[in-house]
């Protein structure tokens, strides 16, 4: 789940990462409330997306006296901000962060995140930070420090003074930089996170390290352990399917572009039949996993916002019989496809148990659909089905 920039920012404030003074705001006087409240300019205005590359969309701007802070503010608040990320349709500006301006000597990138090839936690740290350090990344690699952390051990304090010395961190703002990573650290695991960012993370002239950004992404999974976080979450900011299927506790997300829906019971096999779909000259509309324990309720949910969804074509249902049976995955379809009027080919492969009785369901519900035996079998159905 990720969290806006000001939250990140009020989390990095309790665990004593240096951020500039500020505040977030709604609406155009509260903004320039929190403008005159800081004391001293430049201030920045900085639109609050769930999006990279803000400043190129116009969404982050510099103010040197309240008239033009009021301007800016009423410049972004309301917007569409189009950026890479957010695609050609963009998103729209609700919440603003107003903070003070410093004077930057350079800019520095700092992240953290799990590296699954390793088993490890990774530090990455870049003196070439800011705003195109995905540049860095892909023509420059030599220009990142990565350093790993071993999650037994957690970090060690010559880990710790590798990243400071890849970064070229002069002697004056060192010790300063060791305490904020170590903080750092622990607000990545205490909260679960799957990535801390800041880009950029400052040197001030007078050598103070401030993270002029926070981008924070915590595993959903473990939100039942962060009522605190769950506070934080902005649904407008996510794709209404995604939210809709959170409520039914379904591993769900949308894929740009696609036209068949699929609805599968495990990762492995719903990452398979996304490759089938592929292969077969159609695209995958989501990846859907409605788990081993579904009941039929949960899989008429599942279709229900497959169906709801107009970029949907055609749907592939494919179902391994083990915890969740044949039978039980039937009338879940049934219940669904009745309850919302199945517009669009359906393709079902299904094995396992209760597999006969399964079929007998579908046979004798009076829906059209299509039947297949192998997965193979089923892709080539449906990709011919919407085409």
């Amino acid at each position: 789940m990720k969290i806006h920039e000001y939250q990140g920012k009020e989390l990095f404030a309790k665990y004593g990462v240096p951020v500039p003074k500020g505040g977030s705001a709604f609406d155009v006087e509260s903004a320039v409330k929190v403008a005159e409240s800081i004391g001293s300019w430049p201030v920045v205005v900085k639109a609050q997306i769930h999006a990279g590359g803000r400043g190129k969309g116009g969404g982050v701007k510099l103010a040197k006296n309240i008239d033009e802070a009021r301007a800016h503010i009423k410049d972004i608040l309301g917007m569409t901000l189009v950026t890479k990320q957010t695609g050609p349709k963009g998103r729209l500006v609700k919440r603003l962060l107003v903070e003070a301006g410093c004077n930057i000597e350079r800019e520095l990138y700092l992240g953290i995140l799990p590296d699954r090839e390793t088993g490890m936690h990774l530090i990455m740290a870049s003196a070439a930070g800011g705003m195109e350090i995905e540049e860095v990344a892909e023509h420059s690699p030599e220009k990142i420090v990565k350093v790993y952390v071993d999650p037994s051990s957690g970090l060690l304090d010559f880990q710790a003074r590798e990243v400071a010395v890849g970064l070229g961190l002069p002697a004056a703002a060192t010790r300063q930089f060791l305490t904020m990573l170590k903080n750092l650290f622990r607000l990545y695991l205490d909260y679960d996170a799957s990535m801390v960012e800041i880009n950029p993370l400052v040197l001030t002239a007078d050598n103070q390290v401030l993270a002029l950004d926070a981008k924070i992404d915590v595993d959903s999974n473990s939100l039942y352990r962060h009522p605190d976080i769950l506070e934080y979450r902005d649904v407008e900011e996510e794709d209404p399917h995604e939210v809709e299927a959170f409520k039914y506790d379904l591993a769900y997300i949308k894929l740009d572009g696609g036209n068949v829906g699929n609805l599968v019971n495990g990762a492995g096999l719903a990452m398979a039949t996304m490759d089938a779909i592929k292969a077969a000259g159609a695209v995958p509309a989501n990846f859907l996993d409605v788990g081993g324990g579904a009941n039929a309720e949960k899989i008429a949910n599942a279709f229900r916002i497959l169906l709801s969804d107009s970029n949907i074509k055609g749907i592939l249902i494919n179902i391994f019989g083990g915890i969740l049976r044949c039978d039980t995955l039937a009338n879940g379809v049934v219940q669904a496809a009745k309850a919302t009027e199945l517009s669009v080919p359906l393709v079902v492969r299904m094995e396992g148990t209760n597999v006969e009785e399964g079929r007998r369901i579908l046979a004798e519900s009076g829906l059209k659909m299509t039947t297949a035996t192998t997965l193979t079998d089923a892709a080539q159905k449906i990709a011919a089905a919407v085409k």
